[in-house]
């Protein structure tokens, strides 16, 4: 996959998402087969940037891929100016998110917001593609909601504006991450532009990242949730769309065990002790979402505040961790149990701040019901 200049060394890439897509995840991603890797998501406002939280954001820690850094704001100057600020830093590449769908980020007229406005939309990619000379992309969803799906609107605007690579996350921002994802919009975009487009959205095994790429005719995919606790799951794609579907071959990885202690090395070398212990217990919750029995391993990881006591309980516990085992959990659709739940918290957290998190449809159930059936039917063929 090529992004202006820049040859990508497949056609996989990793989420940009926030509180999981830090520079140590983006690492063990790149190293287990992920081509292309963004940074989280970054305030543009450069008076920040010297905040310790932003400048970690912005680190690139080795040379593995291009460097991405993905900018977010409202204003065309503001967005411009953090975009030379990122060129500087030495991006390869700068991302322009109007996909996030959160509340915070949607407030302040950022993110999915800017789809109700293809002007400014306009405006700012105007303004941020002139102000730089590395390759400028876009990522959003859908549309703002399911009666305003303007994906197609806001692609042509990117490629007139001279955009390099478009991400589509199938669903708009009212969906939020309810339902399923649909993937027509996705299609029709890539029918309309001649830029690189990527899907994103529910891409959660080698079969349906095949399927979506074969239905949408996208140039890439993008995995985002399914990467959590299982981030092997690229060298799976990898390898199930460079093998053409061959059961009998098998991934030449390392084993689970020192995947997942070689990535609490590195949060401790990357954040120090102290912050690297705390951001370790919410991936070693999620690779423990894939094996059996976990539930007590996780009430004590949670609780240690040691580099030792989470390395001793985890070494313990990994000894019977293996991608296989995760795999067939995968086959048999126990993974969903995992992302489920994240969805289920994200649903009860929008209550408690006094908005319906099912907007999108008015129940989950409805959701599932009213998605576009047309999509999943032909993705389950």
């Amino acid at each position: 996959m090529r992004i202006g200049d820049i040859e990508f060394r497949n056609l996989i890439a990793l989420a940009p998402m926030a509180g999981v897509a830090d520079a140590p995840f983006r690492r063990v991603c790149a190293d287990l087969g992920a081509g292309m890797t963004t940074s989280e998501m970054i305030a543009a406002d450069i008076n920040l940037w010297e905040s310790r939280k932003t400048r970690q954001r912005l680190r690139s820690w080795g040379k593995h891929l291009p460097h991405i850094t993905q900018i977010a704001g409202y204003d065309p100057e503001i967005l411009a100016a953090a975009a030379r600020r990122a060129q500087a830093q030495g991006a390869a590449i700068v991302d322009i998110n109007m996909g996030c769908p959160a509340k915070k980020v949607c407030r302040r007229l950022a993110g999915s917001s800017l789809l109700k406005d293809p002007r400014l939309v306009r405006r700012i990619l105007k303004r941020v593609v002139e102000s730089v000379t590395v390759p400028v992309t876009l990522k959003i969803r859908t549309g703002w909601c399911p009666a305003s799906r303007n994906g197609v609107v806001i692609a042509r605007i990117a490629e007139d504006c001279g955009v390099s690579g478009l991400t589509v996350h199938g669903r708009t921002r009212n969906c939020k991450f309810n339902g399923v994802a649909e993937y027509d919009t996705i299609r029709a975009i890539k029918g309309t532009v001649t830029i690189p487009v990527i899907a994103n959205g529910d891409i959660d095994s080698p079969e349906k990242a095949r399927a979506v790429l074969d239905y949408t005719s996208a140039d890439g995919i993008m995995i985002g949730r399914a990467a959590r606790g299982r981030p092997w799951i690229f060298s799976e794609v990898k390898n199930f769309l460079s093998s053409e579907r061959d059961e009998n071959s098998f991934l030449h990885l390392p084993s689970v065990h020192d995947i997942i202690l070689n990535h609490l090395d590195s949060l401790y070398s990357f954040y120090g002790e102290s912050t690297g212990v705390r951001v370790g217990r919410k991936h070693l919750s999620w690779y423990a979402q894939y094996q059996e029995r976990a539930d007590v391993f996780r009430d004590r990881v949670v609780r240690v505040e040691t580099a030792r006591e989470q390395l001793e309980l985890t070494r313990a516990f990994c000894n019977r961790f293996s991608h296989k085992a995760s795999a067939e959990r995968v086959r048999s659709g126990r993974e969903r149990g995992g992302e489920d739940d994240q969805q289920k918290e994200n649903s009860q957290q929008e209550e408690k701040e006094g908005e319906c998190s099912t907007a999108c449809y008015g129940s989950s159930k409805q959701a599932v019901e009213c998605a576009d059936r047309r999509s999943v039917t032909r993705l389950s063929h």
